[in-house]
């Protein structure tokens, strides 16, 4: 039968002969059959207002056996800054509950919504009827004796409560999850439990066959008992980790003072890495600190760690999941994996610390920071971006960003099995990457810019010399005749700065056929559009905007940024000439990276630079996960560019630009 039909005979109560009539004089809201239903079952079609509170409690049940199993599935969720985790837990049963109501025609108020999703949470994640009890102050003690008598004591007294339990089996099933927070054996065999939780704090049960009825006493102290013991265990989990940390640091400081520092200096580390375990051995053994082999492995890994890697960091660098590091202070660590950010147990000392990881990751690459020059880009041996913000300009600490590069590079064929776009847009783009066509990658930040970059270089023929200019060299391009160019900041005496800008124009006498610049962000724009007006075809470049259109007005701004005081207009006229293909991509809210547009530039009607979409993305809905539907399609427009495409010898099916067969993108 529909939750409404269940609701109308009193949920949780045992089913009513089907002969007997409904309740008398309830208004009925209006409802469609559930699917698998006889048409019979469905409650009439008839106006109504809110639910009362009555019929808001009778509606617990059977929303519980329809979503119990999907509840339990929604697991451990990242609380929100301002938000405990319960909370963040009952907004997602919040948002599973919504939509059943709506389809049932079932109407609450938001208070009678609340209280239903809290009594949600109570019987998927905590305590069930009783949790309410657990958390009132005035409560001393707490009697179940059967599903349908429950008490409770306040100020000397027992007195009967609203709270019940369903039947024999609900009590048993919150009494067996008591036990195992409890970590008490309690079943068939030994059917009585009790615990002395310490400062007056008991909780006593019995199941049958011992009694006839579940029976649960709960004795409080002060606060919930249940929450207390947690804390308990979580204050002595974080002394036993101190005790580590303390053992690990102080091991630390022998260990680099008994180091060859020659090996330090030459960076051997297959030998280092020998040696270094050596010593911590002999150091175990000699101070006589007992550990099972778990711990001195861990030991021993994090010392490595420390000594020859970057501290903290390297698991979550070794971690092939993790995407980028963000580092907020020494006692915050966070990292993204599938696009969702979470939070690490992995922390540094103190700020000391987290500082000469930095000062290591710059020297690496000849970078330096301090409190005269606190900002720096860097990057590890892998390609991965770092950035680092030391005090005084960080308030809390210093931070530090790694963007992680992946090992094997992604191709291009892993993006389309990504969902980041089609197999027909990447035949498109290896199309107009052969056909020398001049293509600017834009998006915000994290948006697979530079992956998508790096896929686009891959297409590049291998006979081609192609000069890479970066900030901090990314690009991992597979040809054999490439050079990288790397800018550099200036040196402690504010001298011996090498900008992109410098690099793009010496770039034009070293003889390319390709210029791929990382990121255009100031003057080095202006240069890029005269060497892409100036027969250097085929260049490849990124920059941040949320549009196509915003990222010719990016353009525009950049190009004033190089003090050559130019008429918009001419400006407007060189980026019309240079720019043939704007690749939009972005982060969307599930964390998936896709290409949101790809639009040709045309020309200029007046002062105006007109654009046309090729392919676009249309969000088609989202699926139970939170996962957006989304579809490429083309516009049905041809570019005109495709001339120059086919002129050097590619062809693509005329297919590739039909638009999808329900009629024209957006009717």
């Amino acid at each position: 039968m529909s939750l409404l039909s269940r609701i109308n005979r009193g949920a949780g109560a045992p089913p009513a002969d089907e002969s007997q009539p409904g309740l008398e004089g309830r208004p009925e809201a209006s409802v469609a059959p559930m699917a698998g239903l006889a048409p019979e079952a469905a409650a009439p079609a008839v106006a109504t207002s809110a639910l009362s509170t009555s019929d808001a409690e009778s509606v617990f049940w059977p929303l519980f056996e329809r979503l119990g199993a999907e509840l339990e599935g929604i697991g451990p969720l990242l609380p929100a800054a301002d938000r405990t985790e319960r909370e963040v837990r009952t907004r997602a049963i919040e948002d599973r509950v919504l939509p059943v109501l709506q389809a049932e025609g079932i109407r609450l108020t938001p208070t009678e919504r609340a209280k239903l999703c809290t009594r949600l949470f109570d019987e998927v994640f905590a305590f069930g009827p009783v949790e309410p009890l657990l958390d009132d102050p005035t409560v001393r003690r707490i009697v179940a004796n059967g599903p349908g008598e429950v008490m409770a004591e306040r100020y000397g007294g027992l007195e009967s409560t609203s709270a019940s339990f369903r039947d024999n089996e609900h009590l048993t099933r919150i009494i067996r999850r008591i036990a195992v927070a409890l970590e008490a054996p309690l079943d068939a065999g030994i059917p009585r439990m009790t615990i002395t939780l310490g400062e007056g704090e008991k909780v006593t049960a019995v199941l049958p066959p011992l009694a006839s009825v579940p029976t649960l006493t709960i004795t409080k102290g002060m606060g919930n008992p249940f929450r207390n013991l947690q804390t308990q265990k979580e204050t002595a989990g974080i002394t036993a980790i101190e005790a580590f940390y303390q053992l690990k640091y102080r091991l630390l400081e022998r260990l680099i003072a008994q180091l060859d520092q020659e090996f330090l200096a030459r960076g051997d580390q297959t030998i280092l890495r020998r040696q270094v375990q050596e010593i911590i051995l002999r150091l175990l053994d000699e101070q006589g600190i007992a550990l099972n082999r778990n711990q001195r492995n861990q030991v021993v890994l994090e010392l490595l760690d420390e000594v020859t890697g970057l501290g903290p960091l390297e698991q979550l660098l070794r971690d092939a999941s993790v995407s980028e590091i963000m580092v907020n202070g020494p006692k915050q660590v966070w990292y993204e994996s599938r696009g969702k950010l979470h939070l690490s147990d992995r922390q540094f000392r103190d700020d000391e610390h987290l500082v000469n990881i930095i000062q290591k990751i710059c020297s690496a690459v000849g970078r330096r920071v301090d409190e005269a020059s606190p900002l720096v880009d860097a990057r590890l041996r892998d390609g991965s971006r770092v950035n680092a913000v030391v005090p005084p300009i960080a308030i809390r600490g210093a931070s530090l960003t790694i963007r992680k590069f992946s090992k094997d590079p992604l191709t291009i064929d892993n993006l389309v099995t990504f969902g980041t776009l089609t197999p027909e847009i990447s035949e498109f783009l290896r199309a107009a990457v052969l056909g020398r066509l001049n293509i600017i990658v834009s998006g915000g930040t994290g948006s697979g810019k530079t992956t998508l970059l790096n896929c686009l270089s891959g297409f590049i023929p291998q006979d081609e010399r192609i000069v890479t200019i970066e900030d901090a060299a990314e690009l991992q391009l597979k040809q054999p005749h490439v050079v990288t160019l790397e800018a550099r900041p200036a040196n402690i005496e504010g001298k011996g700065a090498v900008s992109i800008r410098d690099l793009v124009a010496n770039a034009l006498r070293m003889r390319p056929d390709r210029i791929g610049v990382g990121e255009c962000r100031g003057g080095e724009a202006l240069v890029m559009l005269l060497a892409m007006n100036t027969g250097h075809d085929g260049s490849l470049t990124t920059g941040h905007a949320n549009s196509p259109r915003e990222m010719l007005s990016r353009l525009e701004t950049m190009v004033l940024m190089a003090g050559m005081e130019l008429p918009v207009r001419a400006i407007r006229e060189q980026i019309t000439a240079a720019v043939d293909l704007i690749i939009q991509t972005a982060r969307l809210r599930d964390g998936s990276r896709r290409i949101t547009y790809i639009t040709e530039i045309t020309n200029m009607e007046g002062d105006v630079i007109t654009l046309q979409d090729i392919f676009v993305l249309r969000q088609l809905g989202m699926d139970q996960d939170g996962r957006l539907i989304m579809r490429h399609e083309p516009t049905g427009i041809r570019p005109r560019f495709m001339e120059q495409i086919e002129e050097a010898g590619i062809t693509l099916p005329a297919s590739v630009f039909n638009p999808p067969r329900e009629g024209r993108f957006g009717a």
